[in-house]
């Protein structure tokens, strides 16, 4: 099962702090738009996006479709097939994608210990 690029979600108090501080350990905004309290930061292959009053907890995140790079995969298994996967495993999802759709879509699941996970595909 192929879950595309992998990042970790953080809801921030301050995202201008939050920034200063990633920064320092090396990571560099390559996304979002800080005005509307979202950034994406990278450091190599490891990404973060920092969140402000957009969802409580932490999450980690997953985007079919995507390289660590943000780069279009040839082949990668569409949300709705992994949403599918997932279900017949016995996993309850918490917010399902229009198994009919087709394109962009997202689901999001929980953890055993309630930590969120988000499957979320661009394209």
């Amino acid at each position: 099962m192929n879950l595309g690029a992998f990042s970790v979600s953080l809801s921030v108090k301050d995202i201008r702090a939050s920034k200063d501080f990633y920064q320092k350990l090396g990571f560099e905004p390559a996304g979002g738009d800080i005005e509307q309290n979202w950034l994406i930061m990278r450091n190599g292959d490891h990404v973060i996006g920092l969140f402000q009053g957009m969802f409580e907890r932490n999450m980690l995140t997953f985007n079919p479709g995507w390289d660590q790079q943000c780069g279009e995969l040839a082949s990668f298994s569409d949300v709705r097939e992994l949403q599918k996967a997932l279900k017949s495993q016995g996993i309850a999802i918490v917010d399902e994608a229009d198994e009919n759709g087709e394109g962009p879509g997202s689901f999001m699941l929980s953890d055993p210990d309630g930590n969120p996970i988000l499957f979320d595909q661009h394209r």
